[in-house]
């Protein structure tokens, strides 16, 4: 794809970027437009793969990568601090960390429902506060992305846990937004309808990840770098009077 260095000289953070899903399709778009990008998963070997794979094509000095699991505080904090300590600050923040599954409400227990709430809401909280924390300390300015679902505003069987965690997502989003306005920060999020990567073919049926591609405009589902391209968008300067906002990729409406 062709760069337009939307986002030339800025520092992006992003989480669960190891692997083939939107995150590292994130760092890939990201690096492609001129950013520093350290990527982070809690799998360390399929993040020091991802980041050789980064660098080979980009440039030891463009992207670094720190193992971060997102429930946990300290490792967040670290996380924003070895950022700031190998590039001298932060630019942008995407939040991509999120954790599924399927169980029916009527099956699902404490455990299943904690452990989504926990990486998806919860982790999207402490990146972001973390985040706009380092934003603000060096003087404001700058962008968290942060990635949710259409399931935040549409029903699916079996996705009680999931579709809560990623409303939440969208409403904290919101209020963040209006938390930092005033020192120029803007917080945005994605809603990706279905986007295919290995990991979601892993996890759904074959049967249903048709059925719920049948389901889409295009009749198709989305490419993780399709997600990623409004994410780049939403991280750089021609988004300048967005905060606040959840942008479905998606052809539906909510």
């Amino acid at each position: 794809m062709k760069s337009h260095q939307l986002l030339d000289g800025k520092v992006v953070v992003i989480t669960a970027a190891a692997g083939t899903g939107i995150g590292s399709a994130a760092a890939r778009r990201c690096l492609e437009e001129g950013a520093r990008v350290m990527i982070s998963d809690q799998h360390e070997r399929r993040l020091a793969a991802t980041r050789a794979e980064l660098a080979a094509a980009h440039g030891e000095d463009a992207v670094a990568a720190r193992p971060c699991d997102v429930t946990d505080e300290a490792q967040v904090q670290a996380l924003i601090d070895a950022v700031v300590e190998h590039y001298g600050r932060i630019d942008v923040m995407i939040n991509n960390a999120g954790l599924g599954g399927t169980s029916p409400i009527l099956e699902m227990t404490d455990e299943q429902w904690l452990k989504v709430l926990d990486v998806t809401l919860n982790g999207t909280f402490r990146c972001t506060r973390a985040a706009l924390r380092q934003l603000v300390a060096q003087g404001g300015g700058g962008a968290v992305v942060n990635n949710a679902s259409v399931l935040g505003w549409r029903a699916q069987p079996g996705q009680a846990h999931y579709a809560a965690a990623k409303a939440g997502v969208m409403a904290l989003t919101r209020c963040a937004a209006l938390d930092v306005a005033a020192h120029g920060i803007r917080v945005n999020a994605v809603a990706p309808s279905l986007a295919i990567h290995p990991f979601l073919a892993k996890v759904t049926s074959e049967d249903l990840l048709t059925e719920l591609a049948a389901r889409e405009p295009f009749g198709r589902a989305a490419e993780p770098w399709e997600v990623a391209n409004v994410m780049v968008f939403l991280a750089s300067d021609y988004a300048s009077y967005l905060t606040g906002e959840v942008v479905s990729v998606s052809a539906q409406h909510p």
